[in-house]
């Protein structure tokens, strides 16, 4: 083999590689039900002429800041993540919504609770920055109570990682909790948790889950945002039309076996899978947010001028998905 040939072939092979890494997106996600059909894209990218690389956070702020350190393309979170990551400088845009609820107060069977009033003076666990935070403290100032995490006001609030909120419940050094799912219905099918309440009555109803890009991916590698965004929506909609096959991938997959099929079916009748998004919608959450000082937000964002949801548009008349 001649010089010549060797380095045709190396630039080819050079070529292919770069070409070939162009294809990647690099995608966050966090481990919750509700967040399975953004899990499942990278399971049929390849068909979708991408390679998806899944990289999971505990919560939503944490995706926002890997987005900010130009480490992942697109990032799932709940839309108060999204909010305040654009609030104080993240070059992203909310491009869709995955899912929808998946909020529920949960209190322990003896506390007696069984109403947002009846916080008053108990202790109640949540994850700081996230939208439970935001719908805890809307659901408690349309009550006229008042919440911190220091001593002194209506409810005391314990700030701990979804992951240990069950735990402090079963533990009983929380009264009730504000939990996401698969968590808040495998406290309840537990026994170690009742329902009080879906916190979808503020100005924010229920809350949509985010999908974002970076405006870099979003402007300079449009060709693959756009295959992006049609993989989401065949992954999406997998899962809307073919329950066995989300239940499988996030009971088996996903959890490993931890969850149950009740657990995963309360879960999802209470985070159903969904695709759209509104600025409407993110403008009210960001409203909501302002007023209750949460998301530490240098200046509130104006919603029309980070929801695109043109590339979602574009994707679901090529699916014909109304």
């Amino acid at each position: 083999m001649n010089k010549l040939h060797l380095l045709t072939l190396s630039l080819a092979t050079a070529f292919c590689t770069t070409a070939g890494a162009q294809e990647v997106v690099r995608l966050g996600n966090l481990k919750f039900a509700h967040y399975g059909a953004v899990s499942y894209i990278k399971e049929i990218a390849p068909k979708c002429g991408i390679k998806v690389e899944e990289h999971v956070f505990a919560k939503g702020p944490d995706v926002m800041q890997a987005i900010l350190a130009g480490e992942l393309d697109v990032g799932a979170t709940a839309s108060e993540a999204a909010i305040a990551g654009r609030a104080n400088g993240a070059p992203i845009y909310v491009v869709a919504g995955f899912a929808k609820g998946g909020a529920r107060l949960v209190a322990r069977p003896d506390a007696g609770i069984k109403s947002i009033k009846d916080l008053k003076g108990k202790k109640v666990g949540v994850t700081r920055g996230g939208i439970h935070e935001v719908l805890l403290v809307a659901e408690l100032a349309q009550h006229g109570l008042t919440a911190s995490d220091q001593p002194g006001k209506d409810v005391q609030l314990i700030f701990l990682a979804f992951a240990d909120l069950n735990q402090a419940l079963l533990g009983k050094n929380l009264d009730a909790i504000m939990q996401s799912e698969p968590q808040s219905s495998q406290a309840i099918n537990k026994g170690f948790g009742v329902e009080v309440m879906k916190p979808y009555d503020t100005p924010i109803g229920e809350p949509v889950r985010t999908m974002v890009m970076s405006e870099k991916f979003y402007k300079e590698r449009r060709a693959t945002a756009v295959k992006f965004m049609n993989c989401f929506m065949q992954a999406t909609k997998t899962f809307i039309d073919q329950k066995p096959v989300a239940e499988k991938y996030v009971r088996e997959v996903i959890f490993k076996g931890q969850i149950t099929k009740d657990d995963f079916e309360d879960a999802i009748s209470n985070s159903p899978y969904t695709y759209d998004i509104s600025a409407q919608h993110i403008q009210i959450t960001t409203d909501v947010m302002a007023k209750h000082g949460i998301g530490k937000m240098r200046k509130p964002p104006v919603a029309t001028e980070f929801v695109k949801t043109d590339l979602l548009d574009e994707a679901k008349k090529s699916l014909n998905i109304k």
